[in-house]
């Protein structure tokens, strides 16, 4: 039997604040966290929504060195733009602070002492990277090399971003500090140790054994873990940046970060039960039995929150464990991985500044694309189809059609309902389990299945208008209008109250449009949402067409990211083997003046030249007609090889020798030149 709760505790996972948040955080974990907490809100349910930034660990500092100034500067400064683009875009916090906080240094600082003083904890010595130069130990992601599966240069010691490969620093070949080139040696150093080897049968029955419910993707990956065996994992680091371990003989070393972040759920809790004592003491959200945990997360933070965290929560002692940790895999952005290295994103406080109004829109689609089970793909032409083919055409149509109709024949005054014919009566059975079957699919974590109702419902709607044609039917049987129209305004109720989770700016805008402050989710599926006699708000559009050119300009603000990081990324190719002057002089490379140039018919990518190379001119194919018009090309010298055996094309063509280009990094060709104009046929030497 279902375990039932008094209340329930929400994490969302703590955004790294080194950066601002992307679709990816946002499908990944943001939109469907508050999906579900807004549910249990409008079922009037206690619940807690934590969320916060992530404020220590490597990639800060990292971003503080490269900008010059401190790391305090940095998550200061994302921080707010995280908060500030949260809040616009509706994500609905009761609490969204930070790991910098005082409340947070003192309950992680006691969180470790308590295990450190009960002997929770194993220390361990092991050798480290350390830089001389730089007189400090390295993290993981401080320390850089060549990746020892794909060879890429610059893969970090955790993982490379060109292969995807989870690495250590110790099979990077030649490592070096990322930030200043330097080696590097190994030097010996102390840290303390979360021993999860203790914890490994414990684990394996909690999840393994008690958890099945939980999603594929959490399940697999929890087993893989344990089937290849745990071992202890440090929970101190050398760094400056942190919280500083509370130990003595701990100079200079902090908590590591995945240890201290976790512990932000619960310091941020307290802060919010601190400053609002009507919400209750902290404790009970995190540690009465009858509180539901419940963690928000994407698939890269799986380990953490079903292995190494509730490790912590069970090695302290007093804490609940989660129940449910619904994570997503990852959304993709146009059929490539979103990296925050290489600005690959649509970042969510620049979408908030390009589409005013609009954060429902990108609701709707992160939901509709939700990676629930697998990777997913984020492209702008399906965001654009799904608003113009589903919000718009559907139903903000339904909505617009059934309150101007309203509007036009009643003042905007609900008519009373009359006898319901056999068409009334089976569109209101469609729709008359709404409540049950969305509610199963939140219950579930299945937020993409549960707005596909949503939008089923609004189908419905839009079918049963389209079908029951009241503008014609006015004009022969007015009575029979009143009843479509009352069943079509209680459709467009039972949306504002299906969509709110969903879409909660629409929801509220589309209350004003019913003049109504609440709508009660207990009543979903009813008939009598709207009393015959009630008077409507001003309509309006609910949603707006997005149109190419808007489209056009995300597309091509994408482009340039790309030839950008082209650009940035570009290294010249090795060099060649080495050759010998005899081999070099073999070639016979002579200055020639085009006399003419010419496209060649059927073969684009082809010009003919008619070269002057100081004995006889010579024709020349070139596959160069992509990059030149034969216009740019007549009267320039060139450089050529002349020796080179004839090549015969199939339209019967010859070339008699090869122009000269070199190769730019962006795929472009540009033919070779002289800075000083000389006879044709002068030798290069």
């Amino acid at each position: 039997m279902e375990k039932r709760f008094k209340r329930t505790t929400v994490t969302s996972a703590l955004p790294y604040a080194n950066g601002p948040v992307h679709i990816g955080h946002l499908a990944g974990v943001y939109v469907p966290a508050d999906i579900y907490v807004r549910y249990l809100r409008l079922k009037g349910e206690d619940v807690l929504f934590i969320g916060g930034s992530d404020e220590h660990g490597v990639p800060v500092t990292i971003r503080a060195k490269k900008e010059g100034c401190t790391p305090q500067d940095v998550v200061d400064r994302y921080h707010t733009i995280i908060k500030n683009a949260f809040a616009e875009f509706g994500i609905s916090f009761d609490v969204y602070s930070r790991t910098t906080s005082k409340t947070h240094h003192a309950l992680a600082s006691d969180f470790f002492k308590k295990l450190y003083e009960n002997g929770k904890f194993v220390e361990l010595e092991s050798e480290q990277f350390y830089d001389e130069g730089a007189n400090q130990f390295l993290s993981d992601r401080n320390i850089k090399g060549q990746c020892p599966r794909c060879h890429a240069e610059g893969a970090y010691g955790d993982q490379c971003e060109k292969c995807g490969s989870t690495l250590s620093p110790d099979e990077l070949i030649n490592p070096v500090n990322a930030l200043t080139g330097n080696s590097l040696v190994k030097r010996p150093t102390k840290h303390w140790y979360l021993p999860l080897n203790d914890y490994q049968q414990w684990l394996e029955q909690w999840i393994l054994g008690d958890h099945k419910e939980w999603r594929s993707n959490v399940y697999g990956q929890c087993k893989s873990w344990l089937d290849a065996g745990l071992k202890p994992r440090a929970v101190t680091r050398d760094l400056e940046w942190g919280i500083p371990v509370p130990v003595e003989g701990a100079e200079g070393k902090v908590l590591y970060v995945w240890f201290d972040a976790p512990i932000g759920y619960i310091s941020n809790t307290k802060e919010l039960c601190d400053a609002h004592p009507e919400k209750g003491s902290w404790e009970t959200w995190w540690k009465d039995p009858e509180t539901r945990l419940v963690h928000f997360i994407g698939k890269d933070n799986i380990v953490f929150h079903c292995i190494v965290f509730p490790t912590m929560l069970k090695a302290e002692g007093s804490y609940i464990l989660p129940d449910n940790v619904p994570s997503n895999e990852f959304l993709n952005l146009e059929g490539d991985k979103i990296s925050t290295s290489r600005n690959w994103a649509v970042w969510l406080h620049e979408y908030l500044v390009d589409f005013p109004g609009k954060q429902d829109v990108l609701r709707y689609v992160l939901t509709a694309n939700a990676p629930e089970t697998k990777d997913n793909d984020f492209t702008w032409k399906d965001f654009q189809a799904r608003n113009n083919n589903e919000l718009v055409a559907v139903y903000g149509n339904f909505v617009n059609r059934a309150l101007q109709l309203t509007q036009k024949y009643y003042n905007g005054i609900v008519p009373p309902i009359g006898e319901l014919t056999v068409y009334d009566e089976e569109t209101l059975a469609e729709f008359k389990d709404i409540k049950e079957k969305v509610e199963n699919l939140l219950n579930n974590f299945k937020f993409r299945d549960a707005q596909k109702e949503a939008m089923n419902l609004a189908r419905i709607g839009n079918k049963y208008i389209a079908d029951t044609e009241p503008w014609k039917v006015i004009k022969t049987d007015p009575e029979r209008v009143k009843t479509i129209i009352h069943v079509s305004l209680q459709l467009t109720a039972n949306l504002a109250i299906a969509f709110e989770p969903f879409l909660p700016f629409s929801s509220a805008k589309l209350r004003e449009m019913l003049n109504v402050e609440k709508l009660e989710w207990a009543k979903l599926g009813a008939m009598d949402l709207l009393s015959a006699g009630h008077q409507l708000g001003t309509p309006s559009l609910l949603f707006e067409k997005i149109e190419d050119a808007t489209i056009e300009a995300q597309v091509e603000k994408l482009l340039a990211t790309k030839e950008a990081n082209k650009e940035a990324e570009y290294k010249a190719n090795p060099i060649k083997p080495t050759v010998s002057f005899e081999d070099f002089e073999k070639l016979d490379i002579r200055v020639g003046t085009v006399l003419e140039c010419e496209n060649v018919p059927k073969m684009k990518k082809l010009l003919k030249f008619k070269i002057a190379d100081g004995l006889e001119n010579r024709t020349i194919v070139s596959g160069i007609a992509q990059h030149y018009t034969p216009e740019e090309l007549v009267g320039k010298q060139v450089l050529f090889i002349a020796n080179l055996a004839p090549r015969q094309f199939k339209n019967g063509l010859v070339s008699e020798g090869m122009i000269l280009s070199a190769e730019n990094w962006d795929g472009s060709l540009s033919v070779t030149s002289l800075l000083k104009e000389v006879k044709p046929g002068s030798e290069v030497k």
